[in-house]
């Protein structure tokens, strides 16, 4: 992936695809570190699924014999000075957490994560999702659980809903960025 937008896009994806009614996506960014987190309350996988899924020849699609995204992601954070991890647990979920070392040459760019969090609402209205990116300038933040609460029945896959999403955590995006 490009950048690290796409792979986050990618993964929770999967996580929708495991019938998650939460999403959490967090990153965080202390100078040194950028931290990757993604977590859903889906299926899970089992130990033996796990312990191949970053292999590129597991995957659970049965349109084509190769998954990419997790594989890729390790591999990012891997070749960027980072770690990577994951758990899982059948009925539970799964977590995943990948590190990069922030001045790391080979570190992809953080890309629009404001344009992925409102392409995965869009996609996904009915899952909760809970964005945090925190840098040592600020915070960008989205609860869709806080949301629908305020929106009072107005689906978040309205148009001027997602606008005012990707636009308002692109500006709090902005300002961490500084």
């Amino acid at each position: 992936m490009k950048d690290l937008s796409l792979s986050v896009l990618d993964i929770a994806m999967n996580s929708v695809k495991a019938k998650a009614s939460l999403i959490e996506i967090t990153l965080a960014n202390d100078g040194k570190t950028l931290s990757v987190r993604i977590a859903d309350n889906g299926c899970g996988m089992d130990a033996d699924f796990l312990a191949r899924v970053t292999d590129p020849f597991t995957t659970t699609r049965d349109t084509r014999r190769v998954g990419m995204g997790i594989p890729l992601f390790k591999l990012a954070a891997e070749q960027a000075g980072g770690t990577f991890a994951i758990t899982s647990e059948p009925g539970r979920g799964t977590d995943l957490m990948a590190a990069f070392a922030v001045d790391h040459m080979d570190r992809p760019p953080l890309g629009d994560m404001a344009a992925t969090v409102a392409t995965l609402i869009q996609g996904s209205p009915d899952i909760d999702f809970v964005y945090r990116h925190t840098a040592p300038c600020g915070e960008a933040s989205l609860d869709t659980r806080e949301l629908r609460q305020a929106l009072d029945g107005v689906p978040l896959n309205e148009p001027e809903v997602l606008q005012w999403i990707q636009e308002n955590l692109d500006e709090e995006e902005r300002m961490i960025a500084l």
